[in-house]
């Protein structure tokens, strides 16, 4: 089988990899053996692929973690042999044709929706999990600084909420000319604009109640934030932050008694089930941000596509040879 090798600075092949194998557990926890089929990229693959300063030596395996497939295997009792689930690997660990993984790292799929929206019940639900660190949203004046796939998400399931301003803040255009599909009350270009300054307008002089960073990494966004937030107001930093964060002026966040939060590890017994669920539901149409799809023979243009955000890329899913398969089989 094959598996997935960062040979150099934005250079990824596959490779060959022994089968998984199901094994006893010290902690007494079951397994499958789980196949991806269709999976997508996430900005924090990225690090990655460039081997930038944050992730310099990836393994094998990485990066992917976003995915639905078919548990082939397992010595548990959750999941029987030929059930499709959501799973997400340890790590971002999971760019494998096939690997054993615990089996509470997966949750069945809703038969209601797509396979390209049951997978973005990943994503979405890391942003509920963020969003449940805050008080009541509903009213509120926000401002969601960055509008990749994970900024557009966190607009959904803001205005999903009842939040009164969903402020969308980019620096692309390509990226905010969708942002009012997915909740955006108002957008900002802030590489044409002050960002600052249009917030101000926007609130009434008030700034935003709530500010959320959703660029994270290298390009991070902090002091911006800082500028966005009314005093006592609060920040929810969702983008991964590098190791260490430079020049961020801490001065001002003290005396403005901003609270900030942040927010890592949602819980697989409550938000994946419920971003799949709002899925299902219809609360949220993650379709709106799925833009290029690509077989994983061209996992290397993929990435490239993703990182240069490419043709306005925002979701990019890629098709393992498990998915045809799949796809075929099930067709009446």
């Amino acid at each position: 089988m094959f598996a997935a090798q960062i040979t150099g600075t934005s250079r990824i092949e596959l490779v060959d990899a022994p089968e998984p194998a199901l094994a006893p557990q010290p902690d007494g926890r079951r397994q499958i053996v789980f196949q991806p089929e269709l999976t997508c990229l996430c900005g924090s693959d990225l690090p990655y692929f460039v081997r930038n300063s944050e992730q310099p030596n990836p393994g094998l395996g990485h990066s992917l973690h976003e995915m639905i497939g078919t548990v082939t295997a397992t010595d548990g009792t959750r999941f029987k042999p030929g059930e499709r689930v959501l799973c997400v690997p340890y790590n971002q660990c999971g760019f494998f044709e096939r690997y054993a993984i615990h089996e509470d790292r997966a949750i069945p799929l809703d038969r209601r929706v797509s396979e390209e929206c049951a997978l973005l019940a990943q994503p979405l639900g890391t942003a509920i999990f963020a969003l449940k660190k805050l008080p009541v949203l509903m009213d509120r004046d926000v401002a969601v600084v960055g509008q990749g796939p994970m900024g557009q998400l966190l607009c959904a399931a803001l205005r999903n909420l009842g939040a009164r301003e969903v402020i969308a803040i980019e620096r692309l255009e390509s990226r905010l000319a969708n942002s009012p599909r997915m909740g955006a009350t108002a957008t900002v270009c802030n590489a044409k604009e002050d960002a600052v300054a249009a917030v101000s307008r926007i609130t009434g002089g008030k700034m935003a109640e709530i500010v959320i960073e959703a660029v994270g990494h290298q390009d991070q966004a902090l002091n911006l934030c800082i500028d966005l937030c009314q005093p006592g107001g609060r920040i929810l930093y969702f983008g991964v932050p590098p190791e260490i964060i430079d020049g961020v002026r801490f001065r001002d966040l003290f005396f403005k008694n901003i609270t900030v939060h942040t927010s890592v590890n949602p819980d697989f017994q409550r938000d994946f089930p419920l971003a799949m669920r709002w899925i299902g539901e219809g609360r949220v149409d993650v379709s709106k941000i799925i833009t290029h799809r690509y077989p994983v023979a061209e996992i290397q243009t993929a990435f490239e596509t993703f990182r240069d955000r490419k043709d306005g890329a925002l979701k990019v899913l890629v098709e393992f040879p498990a998915y045809s398969r799949s796809t075929a089989s099930r067709k009446p």
